[in-house]
């Protein structure tokens, strides 16, 4: 085959014929009642991304500017980078026992095992 033409290949599915799209996957979903950070039952969660640990928390019930605060407060205090996303707050590296200690003053409840 010489280099620079493109494959024409046509495999002949239809959907018609049995075949169905893969549906994405459920996400779950949060009420966007705003809760005082005593009534919130956070847990955590650990996730590899590119080769780095990710630490997320949540689900937070808060409007966005004072989860944006609080994002800010816990970045500064902890000196790393995050972010706000559908609920939950990503944290760059394995933070747990710092952002445990940091919300727990700011008066946030944890679910019990977390």
């Amino acid at each position: 085959m010489a280099r620079g033409k493109k494959l024409d290949i046509f495999i002949g599915a239809d959907i018609e014929d049995g075949w169905a799209e893969v549906a994405s996957a459920k996400k779950q979903k949060y009420s966007n009642e705003i809760l005082e950070p005593q009534k919130h039952r956070l847990h955590f969660a650990k996730e590899k991304r590119r080769g780095k640990t990710v630490t997320l928390v949540g689900p937070f019930s808060l409007s966005k500017e004072d989860a944006n605060k609080i994002l800010k407060l816990l970045k500064k205090r902890i000196g790393c980078g995050g972010t706000y996303k559908e609920h939950f707050m990503e944290f760059q590296g394995e933070l747990k026992e710092k952002l445990r200690a940091i919300l727990s003053t700011e008066g946030f409840g944890f679910k019990q095992g977390h």
